[in-house]
């Protein structure tokens, strides 16, 4: 691997903080970072996994630790954003990836998932809303990119719950970005069809099966990776509001 800096990369290195960033977007979007020369705090609770993606940039001169969270446990979202700021003297962007899809059709009633994805992919980014705004708001800076979906701008059969949660997401997103202070940036990243592990998850044999196809098309999480990069290279007195990006193709 090789330092990526380019016109994308000229803004002065940021501390970042990536939730789920054990694989698919959030692992894509801490090595884009840590290549732009951004320091970056990769999260999840596979800490595992974190510790080869962390070992492998470190092995390329880059910058970037590991540290275990689950995004559901409130107080422990604060300890670590606490941390980070103590050891750093500064938290300048958050990336809200943490998210878990569970797809299925209403009347097979899982309804334990359904709270499974109301708790990682809601609870999960409020609990970091509410650690880093104290901190943001009193630095006059700071920057909230969240993870939506494409589920956010559209339903389809076993969707319900899961565009439901993301749906949610752009609203508490759009929300902050239209109360924060000024120097205050939100951006929001809505993804298509992406490879990644999350339909791997999904335990209901219809949706599944719907899946195997749908994902037919998938675009890289490196692609997303880009497009976070690219809206936290932007000029301070620049806020890009959301960007949809998908497989060409995808309705």
């Amino acid at each position: 691997m090789t330092s990526d800096i380019s016109l994308d990369s000229t803004t002065a290195p940021k501390v970042v903080l990536v939730t789920g960033a054990s694989s698919g977007i959030g692992a894509a979007t801490a090595r884009r970072l840590a290549e732009q020369g951004h320091r970056v705090i990769l999260t999840a609770r596979r800490t595992d996994h974190l510790e080869v993606i962390v070992a492998e940039l470190e092995a390329a001169g880059l910058e970037a630790q590991a540290q275990a969270l689950d995004v559901t446990d409130r107080a422990a979202f604060g300890a670590v954003v606490d941390d980070i700021v103590t050891m750093h003297g500064r938290l300048d962007v958050l990336v809200a990836n943490a998210g878990v899809m569970l797809l299925s059709r209403l009347d097979a009633l899982l309804v334990e998932q359904w709270d499974q994805m109301f708790d990682v992919n809601v609870r999960g980014l409020y609990n970091g809303i509410a650690a880093v705004l104290p901190h943001f708001t009193a630095r006059e800076q700071g920057h909230v990119v969240t993870i939506a979906s494409i589920g956010a701008h559209q339903v389809v059969p076993t969707s319900a719950i899961y565009s439901a949660t993301k749906y949610a997401a752009w609203a508490l997103t759009e929300g902050l970005r239209q109360e924060s202070i000024p120097g205050i940036r939100v951006t929001t990243i809505s993804p298509g069809v992406v490879e990644s592990e999350l339909a791997t998850h999904i335990t209901d044999p219809y949706a599944a099966d719907l899946m195997v196809a749908y994902r037919a098309n998938a675009i890289s999480p490196e692609s997303i990776g880009r497009a976070i990069g690219f809206a936290i290279a932007q000029p301070a007195d620049v806020d890009v509001n959301e960007i949809v990006i998908r497989p060409v193709g995808q309705r």
